[in-house]
């Protein structure tokens, strides 16, 4: 679909007369199609970001946008699709555009759904949010790279950075081979192509200013933050910063859960995602 000057690869669910759930992660598949199929009752909709699975395809090393085009693709999308206001979650950096969306453009957003994600950017974290664990940066930076044009290399990779982000309850490893060999599928042979797939690279490169975590105060929407208590890449303390800084947030924690969202804890993820967006 053509949208804000870019082709997006978008995937919906659902009846288009339900009331409309955007679900932003790096790819399509950030957010699990079993998942999505819990979402009774919501006009699914799920697309690869620039740069990412089968959308438009330029460097991720190097983006020509930042931030803020993001979300205005998120924003552009709903209007292309014919949907005035829709509930939105967004999980990792996804969080961020879905952050920004509801700050941006509140008219086009019914509530608000933060998975596994934090309130300021990629970069230096502020002073009373905990940072990135050590130990997963080591692991995440120490460990070789895989031919990321071998599918089975890439698989391999991916499952143990996967084990790493997990916490001790939930990690599934086949559902976690299976989605990074779709993955890999969707995402064509280019090594750049398939990095910012897998990992989002390109958010360590595009241009995130202005803050934004000084506007939080200004979501006025039901909101929702969903957040392991053993996650190390983005520690707790993100999620319950947000859940503070955002009027009337309600935290709910993932008890041993890491980052992002094993299958262990769909059914009570897709119960709160239903029940914020029918507040």
């Amino acid at each position: 679909m053509k949208v804000n000057g870019v082709d997006l690869c978008v995937r919906t669910l659902g009846d288009p007369a339900d009331p409309a759930l955007l679900l932003i992660g790096v790819t399509v598949l950030s957010w699990p199609d079993e998942l999505c199929e819990r979402l009774t009752g919501r006009y699914v909709i799920r697309y690869d970001l620039r740069d990412a699975g089968e959308s438009t395809f330029a460097d991720p090393d190097a983006p020509a946008y930042d931030l803020r085009d993001l979300v205005t693709d998120a924003s552009a999308l709903l209007t292309a699709l014919g949907v005035e206001r829709a509930h939105v979650a967004g999980v990792g950096v996804g969080g961020f555009i879905a952050q920004l969306l509801a700050l941006d453009h509140p008219e086009q957003v019914a509530s608000l759904t933060l998975v596994s994600t934090r309130p300021v950017a990629p970069g230096p974290v502020d002073a009373d949010l905990p940072d990135h664990a050590p130990e997963l940066m080591g692991l995440l930076f120490g460990a070789p790279e895989p031919d990321w044009t071998d599918r089975d290399s890439v698989v391999d990779y991916m499952t143990g950075m996967a084990r790493g982000m997990a916490g001790s309850r939930g990690f599934d490893e086949a559902d976690v081979r299976a989605t990074a060999g779709r993955i890999f599928d969707r995402a064509g042979a280019s090594a750049k192509a398939q990095r910012a797939s897998h990992l989002g690279t390109m958010f360590a490169a595009i241009d995130c200013q202005p803050r934004w975590r000084e506007r939080l105060r200004e979501i006025s929407v039901p909101t929702l933050v969903v957040h392991g208590d053993e996650d190390g890449f983005f520690p707790l303390g993100n999620g319950v910063a947000l859940a503070k800084e955002i009027r009337g947030a309600e935290l709910l924690t993932l008890d041993g859960v890491g980052q992002g969202l094993p299958r262990v804890t769909w059914p009570v993820v897709a119960d709160a995602i239903l029940r914020v967006g029918a507040n």
